[in-house]
């Protein structure tokens, strides 16, 4: 297996110095009232990269007193949508332009690809920005038929003040799955990033400033979940939050909005996804998939394909094609165009990954490749393979998050629908088969938000996805995306001597 440990990154890019460490807050950036500052790490090497300003409640009161200002009073959701639409548009412009910069952010706060971050990832947000502010001014409702003598119509309009709280696997496309429909509503946000990955949110607060985004309305508290997304959480002032997590934590943000103002809550939450594959498939197309399912973003992807299910007949042959590729797959420093896999986003996660992998061994699944930590420094893991996976075992019941597959073989389609469906979450799953007949009973059978048939990671800013079970509620993308961010409000008037209804 194809490793690089270089360790720092000179001879591939120059990492820029960090300009933006404090909260932003009314379009300014500012200490926290605390004076706290954290440490963000570099998880190549896990050194410092630099502090960063420890938001806590008093801090998120006055970000939250700052978007009700300009929600209650301002400019922002009383400007017709093509006017937010048209700041929107440079905001994407901005960010075109600092594609390098943002890239590079997210490569040392969390580990992920350069290559990928500056040519999909930061591109995609800047995609996602021009496809919410092209629905901006589409946002409209409908006229009623009333079966009495009334007029009706509704009316869709923003929900107020929101808060987001963003997960640090994705940190760019995730905040702004959220802030890109928040923005086209009209609403305004208090944005908390994970404190794993604060840099880029609050390099987005600076080019939102520049764009014309007016104050108040993009807020941005670094800190911590058991602080500052607390806060949010249980804040009356908030109308909505949006939260992107683990399911432990999703409970904790619905208690809290139940215990507070009873406030409107978006989880997005845990998963185990199957990918099913029969006998029918093209078994390179099928081995390239199941790798690239439970290997991208060093598995730390909520719709990670971490069980899958073959039909007995191609197993053996399926195995041994994945052992293969699995060769190939490239781990190391993460600014190095050569390179497949990065580190683990933290020691936590780290550890966390390396615990399950010894759970799988104790439990007697047979270990085909990978299992073990890679180089002297950084959070790097081998790409981890295992076999004659059961269905009770934690590796394949539990979410690891992490470059660790379970492979387990089938009999039939009954029995793989059964077995995919074994699982508390119902975030994602993929299909490979040539049988459009198995495809379409496979997908209507399965209980999962999003279905991919021969393809996996096929999103789409114009494909809505969100989960069934515990993986959470509400959607994400689409103009169902747009919709988690408005009210319907229906006006009723008498209607008098109308020669009809």
């Amino acid at each position: 297996m194809g490793t690089d440990f270089n360790g720092g990154s000179a001879s591939f890019v120059k990492i820029p110095a960090i300009k933006f460490t404090q909260l932003f807050i009314n379009g300014g950036f500012v200490d926290s009232v605390s004076g706290k500052t954290f440490e963000t790490i570099d998880p190549r090497t896990g050194e410092v990269i630099t502090r960063v300003a420890e938001g806590d409640k008093e801090d998120v009161d006055l970000a939250v007193n700052a978007a009700r200002a300009a929600f209650d009073h301002g400019t922002w959701p009383r400007l017709p949508g093509a006017g937010r639409g048209r700041i929107m548009m440079k905001f994407a412009d901005l960010i075109d332009q600092h594609v390098e910069e943002l890239a590079t952010l997210d490569t040392i706060d969390a580990g992920k690809l350069f290559s990928f971050g500056k040519t999909r990832d930061i591109p995609k947000v800047a995609e996602m920005v021009r496809y919410y502010a092209g629905a901006a001014d589409k946002i409209h409702g409908e006229v009623l038929k009333i079966s009495r003598n009334l007029q009706a119509y509704t009316m869709l309009e923003p929900i107020g003040v929101v808060g987001l709280i963003v997960p640090w696997n994705f940190p760019s496309t995730l905040l702004f799955a959220k802030v890109s429909p928040a923005l086209a509503a009209g609403c305004t946000m208090v944005i908390k990033p994970a404190e794993q990955t604060p840099l880029s949110a609050l390099y987005f607060a600076y080019l939102a400033k520049l764009a014309g985004v007016p104050d108040g309305v993009f807020n941005v508290i670094t800190g911590f979940g058991k602080t500052a997304g607390a806060a949010i959480s249980h804040h009356m002032g908030i109308d909505k939050v949006s939260f992107t997590g683990s399911t432990e934590v999703g409970r904790e943000v619905m208690q809290a909005a139940a215990k507070s103002n009873l406030k409107q809550v978006s989880l997005e939450l845990g998963g185990k996804s199957p990918l099913v594959i029969f006998e029918d498939a093209d078994i390179n197309m099928a081995a390239d998939l199941a790798l690239l399912g439970v290997l991208y973003n060093k598995g730390e992807i909520c719709v990670a394909s971490s069980r899958i299910y073959v039909q007995e007949g191609i197993y053996d042959e399926f195995v041994k094609k994945l052992q293969e590729k699995a060769k190939d797959w490239v781990v190391g420093d993460p600014f190095d165009p050569n390179v497949h896999q990065g580190p683990q986003v933290d020691k936590k996660q780290f550890d966390k990954i390396l615990t399950y992998i010894e759970h799988g061994k104790n439990e007697g699944a047979t270990l085909l490749t990978g299992g073990k930590p890679l180089g002297n420094k950084g959070y790097y893991i081998e790409p981890t393979i295992f076999t004659d996976v059961k269905d009770d075992m934690l590796i394949a019941q539990d979410e690891i998050f992490g470059p660790v597959m379970a492979l387990m073989r089938f009999k039939t389609i009954e029995e793989a629908i059964q077995r995919a469906n074994n699982t508390r979450y119902g975030l994602a799953a993929g299909i490979i088969t040539k049988d459009l007949n198995v495809a379409n009973t496979v997908s209507r059978s399965i209980r999962a938000g999003i279905i991919w048939i021969n393809c996996y990671f096929a999103f789409d800013r114009d494909c809505p996805y969100g989960g069934y079970k515990m993986s959470g509620f509400g959607r994400e993308f689409g103009m169902q995306g747009l919709y988690e961010y408005l009210h319907s409000k229906s006006v009723v008037t008498p209607i008098y001597n109308s020669p009809w209804l």
